[in-house]
């Protein structure tokens, strides 16, 4: 499938399906709009299921992991190495995403989008557009085509888990660099300047969040990224786990899954994806706001709400997992609270 067939799948929500969900949710035994945000959130649910009954739905996590050229500049509070070291422990059940994981009843799929030293494992889905990518400061990150390949792969993973029952699609990131990365991409498409939003990310100091500034200021500077050309950013500025995300964004999005957004990393390939088609963003649902000062934009960008802010900056899809059981909880209150007319209870009307 090419790209251009690819966002041809891919349709606006059924606005009538929220209203539907709206007038179900309006009937329920409580004051009308009273459970708040869970009923926004049971509401555009059923938009992007088409459904005014979208029941209980079964998720699934994609990790992607990559490495960057960013990372020689001292960006990043820990080494390199770590992206592997993280890969293994991902794969092996010891890190933090896969507690939580195991807790919420959430499907893990870790994917290799482009480390440098690939880490033999069963669990690890090995897409590998590359040894991470080269330094953007000094050229493009990576090439068009391979931005390209790892959209497409990125949606092919998706649409297999759609095929398997999953209908909640959350996304995932880990990799050295990757905030510099996706500070890049935003910077680039939003577009907004770097130091708006560049944060801390992994715990950088004051000199290593001017290194990273300043990373992102020559790697737009250097490539001239055009705003209008979302693959060209990625390719640019970006990163191998970006696009396969980005992919899932749309991949999940064609086949009318729930895209289950985790913080910043994953919200600059959401942004990539809802750059190539617009329709993309009805489907998804922020589940946190990052601490990283560029999610805020991304997220005023996109037109979503977070469910959480918990400061949480750890990545690893760990913020979407968190969410899930306010999704769950929306669902469950749109498909079997009591009316108030099976009640035999009075409505107000209000």
């Amino acid at each position: 499938m090419s790209l251009d067939e690819l966002l041809a799948r891919v349709r606006p929500v059924d606005e009538e399906a929220a209203g539907a969900a709206r007038r179900e949710l309006d009937a329920k035994t409580k004051p009308r709009g009273s459970l708040g945000e869970l009923e926004e959130l049971a509401c555009r649910i059923a938009a992007a299921r088409g459904t005014a009954s979208p029941g209980r739905l079964e998720a699934a996590l994609v990790l992607a992991a990559g490495d960057h050229g960013y990372a020689r500049h001292g960006v990043s509070a820990y080494p390199q190495e770590v992206t592997g070291q993280m890969l293994a422990a991902f794969a092996s059940g010891g890190a933090a995403i896969d507690v939580l994981a195991r807790e919420n009843g959430l499907r893990l799929v870790v994917v290799d989008a482009g480390i440098v030293e690939p880490v033999p494992h069963p669990e690890i889905r090995q897409v590998r557009l590359g040894a991470g990518t080269a330094d953007a400061t000094a050229g493009p990150a990576l090439g068009r085509e391979e931005a390209v390949a790892g959209i497409l792969a990125g949606a092919e993973i998706a649409g297999e888990l759609v095929s398997e029952g999953y209908a909640i699609v959350a996304t995932g990131d880990m990799g050295i660099g990757n905030t510099t990365a996706a500070a890049a991409v935003c910077a680039a498409l939003l577009p907004a300047e770097p130091q708006a939003v560049c944060g801390r990310g992994t715990g950088v100091d004051d000199d290593g969040l001017c290194r990273k500034v300043e990373a992102v200021r020559s790697a737009l500077a250097v490539n001239r990224p055009d705003p209008a050309d979302p693959v060209g950013a990625l390719a640019a500025v970006g990163g191998y786990e970006l696009a396969v995300l980005a992919g899932v964004c749309v991949g999940g999005a064609a086949a009318n899954a729930v895209i289950l957004l985790d913080g910043f990393v994953t919200g600059a390939a959401a942004l990539v994806a809802a750059r190539l088609s617009p329709a993309v963003a009805g489907r998804m649902v922020a589940s946190h706001r990052s601490p990283e000062p560029g999610h805020a934009l991304v997220l005023a960008d996109l037109g979503l709400r977070p469910l959480l802010d918990l400061g949480l900056r750890l990545g690893e899809g760990s913020g979407a997992a968190l969410a899930l059981p306010l999704v769950s909880a929306a669902l469950a209150l749109l498909a079997d609270m009591a009316t108030f007319a099976s009640a035999g209870v009075t409505d107000a009307g209000v």
